[in-house]
């Protein structure tokens, strides 16, 4: 399938632009460059019950959070909740970058959403991000009540970077004995630190996440000694058996397509449930483009419809 021509004009308004790659920025400045290049693509911001910012405890101090509860839930009532984690290569994004991914989840799936704002690369290498996400996970468990959810119904999910994070937590707690996850939905998620796929060679350049990119993201979140350990390329954990039921969806002109599907195939082996979907003519990012992909409305509606069947009493 020929990429997509709404995804097409984006390339096309992205390469007329000539912005700098990330890779040859400082950290700082290519956050910001990122934060300002998703504004730019992104739909109007829904409105949502509530939002509010909050911290959970972490390893490392406080882990700064943003509740979103959905439109039309019940005040008072307590609801299901999906932890969020953001993408961005362990460097880049923040709680504004998904802030519109969020509100829509919260809504689509009548739930709570709770963003991490977990630390990042360079400043804080491996394990720091996946330990945060741990801490920030089973802290929303533990809070409950205090914050209006049903501890019993949490699921994890994110892109990109915040998918392999996702998948991380989901295995972490499985094998803590708990808290025990509902669903995790994992979009174009990073699972192999290896990046040897034949996806990664035949999309690496033109295609907005390029090879060039992927080193520098790699490198500032982990060494290479780090690559093979499950934490860090969750598709290289022994045992993926007994982890919560799965929605992966893949992008067909993204380097991470082939890994992403090479995950999906691992859980069905070991017995767990998964939608698998890719969007064919999407590249990756496309999930935060909505205001002028539309593809990127319709995988958020399908993850909304996903996350809501999870959480069926």
């Amino acid at each position: 399938m020929a990429v997509d021509p709404q995804m097409q004009r984006v390339l096309q308004r992205i390469a007329a632009a000539a912005l700098p790659p990330f890779c040859t920025l400082a950290a700082a400045e290519a956050r910001r460059l990122y934060r300002e290049s998703r504004a730019a693509l992104s739909p109007p911001v829904p409105e949502a019950a509530e939002v509010r910012d909050l911290a959970a405890s972490g390893p490392a101090g406080p882990i700064p959070l943003r509740l979103y509860r959905g439109l039309g839930t019940e005040a008072g009532a307590l609801l299901p909740a999906l932890v969020y984690f953001h993408g961005g290569g362990w460097t880049i994004g923040d709680l504004d970058t998904h802030d519109i991914v969020c509100r829509t989840l919260a809504n689509r799936a009548r739930c709570t959403v709770f963003a991490v704002d977990y630390r990042m690369g360079p400043e804080h290498k491996f394990p720091a991000a996946v330990e945060d996400c741990v801490a920030a996970t089973r802290w929303v468990a533990g809070q409950g009540a205090a914050l209006g959810v049903d501890a019993a119904r949490i699921a994890v999910g994110g892109d990109s970077a915040g998918g392999n994070l996702a998948a991380v937590v989901a295995i972490t707690l499985r094998d803590a004995g708990g808290p025990p996850l509902a669903f995790q939905a994992l979009v174009y998620p990073a699972t192999d630190q290896r990046m040897d796929t034949a996806s990664h060679a035949r999309l690496s350049e033109g295609y907005l996440l390029t090879r060039d990119n992927m080193l520098w993201f790699r490198s500032n979140y982990l060494s290479p000694a780090d690559y093979d350990d499950w934490r860090a390329s969750p598709i290289r954990a022994a045992d993926l058996a007994r982890l919560p039921p799965a929605h992966i969806i893949t992008a067909g002109y993204d380097p991470l397509l082939d890994e992403g599907r090479a995950y999906s195939d691992r859980l069905v082996a070991a017995g767990v449930p998964v939608l698998y979907e890719c969007f064919e003519g999407m590249t990756h990012g496309f999930l935060t483009m909505g205001g002028v992909v539309a593809a990127a409305n319709h995988a958020l509606y399908r993850i909304g419809q996903s996350l809501a069947q999870a959480f069926r009493p």
